[in-house]
């Protein structure tokens, strides 16, 4: 295999790590000799804006997302701005610079790709929304229809029976402001959950709208200024991200009523006063046009690279691996319960946050092993899950799950061992055992 394979990838994520307490002395102060992490208040990936945090960093192979590398940088610190230093360990470790970097959209920015192209590194992102390539290409679509080149077409991964999982590639006419190429990407699924998404998005607006213009035609509405009214329907699109999608319109009702200026049976002399009610009126239009320009590119996303020598397949082959870390990162929260941390000295957090890595690590070698060991053997499943359903993909947790079981018991008489009974594994523990390469002797007495 050639040295600038693009198998030969890294990929790289980040994600916050919320705290707690106060920290007033973890402000990047030194512990024997080396800088200790700053925890302090950031952006907040976990929605916590009022609580201080890390940001841990991570990366990983391709192959089997096994973590190769982690840090700790400062709570505010921003996402953009760690990837060249995550590059540069990478070369040190590896003793090279031209694997592939893999990493989300925060990497595109011209600090971290010009840094990464001028030392002869590659790399792979995807291109933000904001940029100008990408507005161009979604004008360019409603007129043409890009060339693409099949690259999969499987079964629904979700639904059995369900719209097939189809997948294009297409190099852009254009490059990108950097002269780098743009591959585009279609998913047919994605296509499908982004309408559906959409449409139901619009749904939710127009019911709360309507919600909203019906608390003003009650018999007694509650009084609101024009200002409260329209921050409210603002906060309604905003919220369901509608506003490119449904204009609205507000406007001021008057109801007139008459009622007699003295009570009694009235004459042709009676007297009325009229009394006049002022009522909101909220209309809205879902402008169709604007959905059907959006619909026209649904599904469809870029990839930047400064790799020429990359076929579209062999790049979006490289960036499909890139969701096997951030399905580490969610593990290190859910799973392993990283947060809350309850030391005080950051020097030891950061330690601690190295048990995690640690533990990531060995997760990621069982699952590969596994997984490795059931394709080379022609095992398409393995019934580990509850009432021995078949699983495809076994994860460590529910590996380790089999065994939590297994015990071995010892029959002690006047401080003396009399017999040791030793565990009884099942069928299914034994195969386990096989596919990960360990003897059955590793759980006897003294082995």
């Amino acid at each position: 295999m050639s040295s600038r394979s693009p198998s030969t990838s890294y990929l790289s994520d980040s994600t916050t790590v919320k705290f707690t307490g106060q920290y007033a002395r973890a402000k990047g102060r030194s512990i024997r000799g080396k800088k200790a992490p700053f925890i302090t208040y950031g952006y907040s990936k976990d929605k916590r804006p009022d609580l201080k945090q890390l940001l841990f960093i991570l990366t990983s192979t391709s192959d089997g997302a096994v973590p190769v590398q982690f840090r700790c940088e400062a709570g505010n610190e921003n996402d953009s701005r760690t990837h060249e230093e995550t590059w540069d360990a990478l070369c040190r470790a590896t003793g090279r610079n031209d694997f592939l970097y893999v990493a989300d959209g925060k990497l595109c920015n011209e600090d971290a790709m010009g840094y990464i192209d001028r030392r002869k590194g590659r790399f792979v992102t995807v291109l933000p929304r904001t940029r100008i390539e990408d507005r161009l290409f979604r004008e360019w679509v409603q007129g043409h229809e890009p060339d693409w080149e099949k690259v999969w077409d499987r079964e629904n991964p979700r639904q059995k029976g369900g719209p097939r999982d189809r997948w294009f590639v297409w190099r852009d006419r254009l490059p990108s402001a950097e002269g780098w190429p743009v591959i585009w990407v279609f998913s047919s699924l994605l296509a499908l959950r982004t309408s559906e998404f959409r449409r139901q998005r619009i749904a939710r607006a127009e019911q709360e709208l309507s919600d909203l213009a019906g608390g003003q035609m009650g018999p007694r509405p509650r009084k609101r200024s024009r200002y409260e009214m329209q921050r409210q329907i603002d906060e309604i699109l905003e919220r369901l991200h509608v506003v490119r999608y449904i204009e609205v319109s507000l406007k001021t009702a008057y109801e007139h009523s008459f009622k007699q200026e003295r009570p009694g049976r009235p004459g042709p002399d009676t007297k009325y006063v009229r009394k006049t009610r002022k009522r909101w009126k909220i209309q809205w239009r879902v402008n169709k046009d604007k959905v059907a320009y959006d619909q026209k590119s649904d599904g469809m996303y870029p990839l930047l690279t400064n790799d020429r020598s990359l076929t579209p397949r062999q790049v979006l082959e490289a960036h499909k691996r890139q969701p096997t870390i951030e399905k580490l990162l969610s593990q290190v929260k859910t799973v392993l319960e990283i947060a809350p941390v309850f030391l005080k000295n950051e020097g030891r957090v950061e330690a601690l946050f190295f048990l995690y890595f640690v533990s990531l690590l060995v997760q990621a070698l069982i699952e590969r092993e596994m997984r490795g060991a059931m394709e080379r053997r022609e095992i398409t499943d393995i019934p580990l899950y509850p009432e021995e359903r078949a699983n495809r993909r076994p994860t460590a947790e529910q590996i380790l799950k089999l065994f939590s079981l297994v015990e071995r018991h010892t029959l002690i008489e006047n401080g003396n061992d009399v017999h040791l009974f030793e565990p009884e594994l099942t069928d299914l523990q034994k195969q386990v055992l096989g596919l990960l390469g360990i003897p059955e002797t590793a759980y006897r007495r003294g082995l």
